[in-house]
C-alpha cells in the first residue's frame, strides 16, 4: 500500500521561537502556527467564513537554529514537513498524545525589503526559498500525463543461434 505524508504550511508564528537542547545537544524549536482557513457556515450560508487553527511544529538542529535567528512572533512562515504523532505518559500516570508537524523546510514569506531588514531585525539570507519549494513540491504532487496511445515496438528476441534478432510486431516467435 503507498502512503505519502508531506504537510505545506504558510501561516504566522503565535509567539518568539525558542532555542533549547536536548540532553544529548540537539538543537530543537517548538512553536505554534496560526494558519488560516475558510469555510462554509451551516446555518447562513456565506462561504466567506474564517477561522484560525492553530498547528504545533517542531524543528530540529540547524532548522530550529535558523528560526529562532529570523522569525519572531507575528512573522509568516512556511513550513514542509511530515504529521507525526507520538504519546507519552507522564509521571502521574496519565496517557498525552501530541500530533505535530515535523519541519523538513522553513522558509521566509516576506521579501528582506516588506519587513524592515528581516524578520528578526537583522541581516536575513536573501534567496528565491518560497518559489522554489513550492515549485519543487507542486511538481512531486502533480501527476505525468498519459499518453493517448502507446507505439508498438518490434521486440527483440534471442535466436537458437545466440544471437539477437528484430521480429516485426506483425511475425509471431515459434
Amino acid at each position: 500500500m503507498a502512503s505519502f505524508n508531506k504537510v505545506i504550511l504558510i501561516g504566522n508564528l503565535t509567539a518568539d521561537p525558542e532555542l533549547k537542547q536536548t540532553t544529548s545537544g540537539i538543537a530543537v524549536c517548538r512553536f505554534t502556527l496560526a494558519v488560516n482557513r475558510r469555510f462554509v457556515s451551516r446555518n447562513s450560508g456565506d462561504q466567506n467564513q474564517q477561522t484560525a487553527d492553530f498547528i504545533t511544529v517542531v524543528a530540529w538542529k540547524e532548522r530550529a537554529e535558523f528560526v529562532t535567528k529570523y522569525f519572531r512572533k507575528g512573522r509568516p512562515i512556511l513550513v514542509c514537513g511530515q504529521i507525526q504523532s507520538r504519546s507519552w505518559t507522564d509521571q502521574a500516570g496519565q496517557k498525552h498524545y501530541a500530533t505535530e508537524v515535523v519541519a523538513d523546510e522553513v522558509t521566509f514569506v516576506e521579501n528582506k525589503s516588506d519587513n524592515g531588514g528581516g524578520p528578526a531585525g537583522g541581516e536575513a539570507p536573501v534567496g528565491r526559498g518560497l518559489p522554489a519549494v513550492m515549485l519543487r513540491t507542486l511538481l512531486m504532487l502533480t501527476p505525468l500525463p498519459r499518453p493517448t496511445r502507446m507505439p508498438v515496438l518490434p521486440a527483440l528476441v534471442l535466436s537458437r543461434k545466440r544471437r539477437m534478432t528484430q521480429i516485426s510486431p506483425s511475425k509471431r516467435v515459434p
